[in-house]
């Protein structure tokens, strides 16, 4: 019964591994449930078996792919090197790392605007975007990552300053979005952590 019972998570694994595979390879709209199986290595059966649905398979591989998207995004912020830096030069420090990422992690970073139109469908997805933070956190996921953006560009302290936080944070989040955005349909027209600086200063300067 134990042999059983492992043999039947393993191929669950193995269903998501694929699915995974299918959404970084062919995005999710251009998916099927015989595109997985053949991934995963095993039977279209298996599917309904484990998930019920096709579509319930790829939310969860979708989980996935954001959780690593995570991972990578926290990755491409974060560096010691940069206490040492003013201000201005770790602001492109931060933003060259990010683009390099988009580049470097095309399939990964696209998965994310998938993973953006499927929140209305997919319960399980919602709650892992917006749901609640960690006990003690206070608030949302979307607003403790606004505040660790806050922090991390600007220094900005959310519990002394959460509404300043909030918005600067929203605001490097539209940044983040865009910016990515431009990188995966036209990196070489798009913006640089340099002129990324220089524009941000002077639309400031004209308000």
């Amino acid at each position: 019964m134990c042999e059983t019972y492992y043999r039947r998570m393993g191929n669950r694994e193995k269903l998501v591994d694929g699915a995974l595979t299918c959404l970084l390879t062919k995005g999710f709209a251009r998916t099927t449930a015989r595109d997985v199986a053949t991934a995963a290595g095993v039977s279209l059966a298996a599917i309904g078996y484990h998930f019920g649905t096709t579509e319930a398979l790829l939310s969860v591989a979708l989980v996935r792919a954001m959780e690593q998207w995570g991972e990578e995004l926290e990755r491409a912020l974060a560096s010691e090197e940069d206490r040492a830096l003013s201000p201005q030069d770790r602001f492109t420090a931060i933003w060259r790392r990010v683009i390099d990422s988009v580049g470097t992690n095309r399939p990964l970073w696209a998965t994310q605007f998938e993973v953006l139109t499927q929140l209305e469908r997919s319960p399980e997805l919602r709650e892992k975007f917006l749901g609640n933070a960690p006990e003690g956190a206070g608030g949302n996921a979307q607003e403790q990552a606004q505040f660790g953006l806050a922090a991390l560009f600007d220094g900005i302290d959310p519990a002394a300053e959460p509404e300043l936080a909030r918005q600067v944070g929203a605001f490097y989040q539209v940044l983040l979005t865009g910016v990515v955005a431009q990188h995966l349909v036209d990196p070489e027209h798009a913006i640089s952590g340099e002129d990324l600086l220089v524009a941000i200063r002077a639309v400031a300067s004209r308000r």
